[in-house]
């Protein structure tokens, strides 16, 4: 049986690339070793994050920025631990800014990529696919959750109390149309860049947001190992 597909509709179809962004050094961990290949239930963590990746979607380009010195290490943990995910290595840069931009050095066809924290491997496979389902939409989107505590803003004479529900907690992966993610980061780096939503705001575009998991954490110290520890030891995280 012939099926006609509409021509207009093959060309919205666009692939989807993942670019992990892991250049920790594990200072904060008090820990000998980057804080992305430190162990969670005898696993790297950043292994952790490149399955959920794939477990999303297995026809997903993953693309791996580490630090230069790194790249030896990573590659001798994955005969260690028999990992064989299909990704792609880059050399990552001075800054969080430089390595994606050099990863997406390896984005060469029109696609909606994702970046994402290396040591970030708790994200949902819902929030992926909220945000890939977002930016095919809107071109730039982010996952975000509420703030539960008060907070305040530092004022020159003390604090104030602010309107919490004015803010987001903000995660990643933060995903995009590649050409303009490439566009975005075209501009010099600057120290306001904290993420790449703020890169991608600052070249004049908008950003989508959607919702994100709370248990999503960015583990940087002790405690959040310990927490990411109690929670994948309720998931089977092995492909």
């Amino acid at each position: 049986m012939f099926i006609f597909v509409p021509y207009s509709f093959l060309i919205m179809i666009k692939p989807k690339i993942a670019i992990i962004v892991a250049g920790g050094k594990g200072e904060r961990m008090n820990a000998d070793i980057p804080k992305q290949f430190l162990e969670i239930h005898g696993r790297p963590i950043l292994m952790y994050t490149l399955e959920v990746f794939y477990r999303y979607d297995a026809s997903i380009q993953l693309v791996l920025a580490l630090p230069p010195l790194q790249i030896d290490c990573w590659k001798e943990l994955c005969k260690k631990h028999a990992f064989t995910l299909p990704h792609q290595i880059v050399a990552g840069g001075q800054t969080r800014f430089h390595s994606v931009k050099n990863g997406l050095d390896a984005v060469k066809v029109p696609a909606l990529v994702a970046v994402h924290d290396g040591v970030r491997p708790l994200v949902s496979i819902e929030t992926i696919a909220r945000c890939f389902d977002a930016a095919e939409q809107f071109d730039a989107a982010i996952p975000v959750i509420d703030l539960v505590d008060s907070i305040r803003q530092i004022a020159s004479d003390g604090s104030i109390s602010v309107d919490r529900n004015t803010y987001k907690l903000v995660q990643t992966p933060q995903i995009f149309d590649a050409e303009l993610l490439k566009k975005a980061y075209e501009q010099e780096f600057s120290s306001l860049f904290t993420d790449d939503a703020s890169v991608v705001e600052a070249s004049g575009n908008k950003i989508h947001l959607v919702e994100g998991n709370r248990e999503n954490i960015k583990i940087t110290t002790e405690m959040d190992l310990e927490i990411a520890k109690m929670i994948l030891s309720f998931t089977d995280s092995t492909i």
